[in-house]
């Protein structure tokens, strides 16, 4: 498996050295200790701890001190801890659609097989018609080659040798030759996209979100009216990814 550290890695790796040292103290442990303890600086820290906050990971005590918040409790609790997973990942991803103003989905690559787990869409932004089955073209959509290009090599050429590439519209790549070389050549830190190779109508971007040895991605999708917001979408998409990336590692 081939994993690239990505800006949100960083920050969920930062945000997990504020939690086991804020988890430390018990009874509360102010800002700058936090700093010295941890090496990160002021501007780091502040925003760190402002996104803890208000994603409930943390809470502010008298005098200015930082203790354990409920959310932290419930995804570190034995008990229904999957269901609290769900809960807070569904709650980070009706947060990044509003966002984004685009359906977002969180896939995972399970057991040699892309699987969308969660998805958020509304009114205004409509999720892609699934009208051919994801885990069968991975070639295809976004989400696919954004978990493709986080094997290595032999582990695409496996897939793809259980996966014909069908060309589901004119613009589909079915080269597994070329395909391969795309994903070879994609930057870890650049959304992967879709134009149109999934589905008619409809373009797509996905970002890397890989906890430990799990694999996965964030994606969205946008009808093709609204193309020219795909990339400002994506980077904006990217750069909120951290919470869903310290959910998925707690």
């Amino acid at each position: 498996m081939r994993i690239e550290p990505t800006a949100p890695y960083h920050s969920a790796q930062d945000a997990l050295r504020v939690l086991e040292t804020v988890a430390r103290h018990s009874a509360g442990v102010t800002d700058t200790e936090l700093a010295r303890r941890t090496g990160l600086g002021p501007e780091r820290l502040t925003a760190l701890l402002r996104m803890l906050r208000r994603e409930g990971y943390v809470e502010e005590i008298t005098d200015g001190a930082y203790v354990t918040g409920d959310t932290l409790r419930r995804l570190t609790s034995a008990h229904d801890r999957e269901r609290a997973l769900r809960d807070k990942l569904q709650h980070a991803l009706d947060r990044l659609r509003d966002s984004v103003g685009a359906a977002v989905y969180l896939s995972r690559y399970v057991d040699g097989e892309v699987r969308v787990t969660q998805y958020a869409a509304g009114p205004a932004t409509p999720a892609v018609n699934e009208w051919v089955d994801f885990r069968y073209c991975a070639h295809a959509t976004a989400v696919g080659k954004s978990l493709l290009t986080q094997l290595d090599h032999n582990a695409r050429r496996d897939h793809l040798s259980r996966h014909k590439m069908a060309r589901l519209t004119s613009r589909t790549i079915t080269s597994d030759r070329l395909l391969l070389s795309r994903l070879e050549s994609q930057p870890p830190t650049v959304p992967v996209l879709d134009l149109q190779e999934y589905a008619v109508g409809t373009v797509c971007a996905a970002v890397p979100i890989t906890a430990g040895s799990s694999v996965g991605c964030l994606a969205l999708s946008l009808p093709v009216r609204d193309a020219h917001r795909l990339k400002q979408a994506a980077d904006r998409l990217n750069r909120s990814a951290a919470p869903v990336l310290l959910s998925l590692a707690l």
